[in-house]
This record gives structure tokens, sequence and C-alpha cells, in this order.
């Protein structure tokens, strides 16, 4: 939690409410994979707090730039693996299901 706290001290105030919806966003994200059934959950797990912080800066970086995979600018090259979440953040996520 402390982590979020952080990240909103070093956000403009004109960007604290879309602050709250990336973070939003990634808490759903980590729910879908983490729980491809379903939950009953309405927080993220703790070890998953720090992932969720960086999916919500992940998506915040490729705002105005969804779906680009390469761009190349007076010496500067971007090139985003997914136009949503890095494959490399959801890998860290590990799916849980039940038995029925």
């Amino acid at each position: 939690m402390e982590r979020i706290v952080m990240l909103r001290n070093q956000v403009p105030d004109e960007d604290e409410e879309k602050l709250s919806e990336l973070l939003e966003t990634a808490k759903s994200i980590i729910f879908a994979r983490r729980f491809p059934f379903g939950s009953t959950l309405t927080d993220v797990e703790p070890m998953y707090r720090n992932l969720q912080v960086r999916i919500a800066v992940d998506l915040y970086n490729k705002q105005g730039a969804e779906g680009e995979t390469s761009h190349s600018e007076n010496g500067v090259n971007r090139t985003y693996q997914s136009s949503w979440v890095s494959e490399d953040l959801l890998k860290e996520i590990v799916p849980k299901a039940g038995i029925l």
C-alpha cells in the first residue's frame, strides 16, 4: 500500500483520477489472469500489489501510443511487446483455480 501512496505523491493532482483508474484497471487485469473462472476477492493479494503498480505505470506510459510496435524519432526508439500490457508483467501472475 505504501508504494501506491508513494506513486500518488509523485503524480500531479490533475492526474489523480487517471491514476485511480489505472490502478483499478491493473487490479482487473491481475484478477482476470489470476482467477480465470472468477473470484470473490475485492483487493489484490499482497504478493501482487507491487505488480499492480507496475502494470498501472506500464499502462500510463503507453497512453497515446496504444498498439505501437515500433517508433523511432530523433535517436529515440520505442517498441512495445504488447499494445495492452507487457507480456513480461503478465507472466508474473500465477493462475489459480479450484476443484468442483
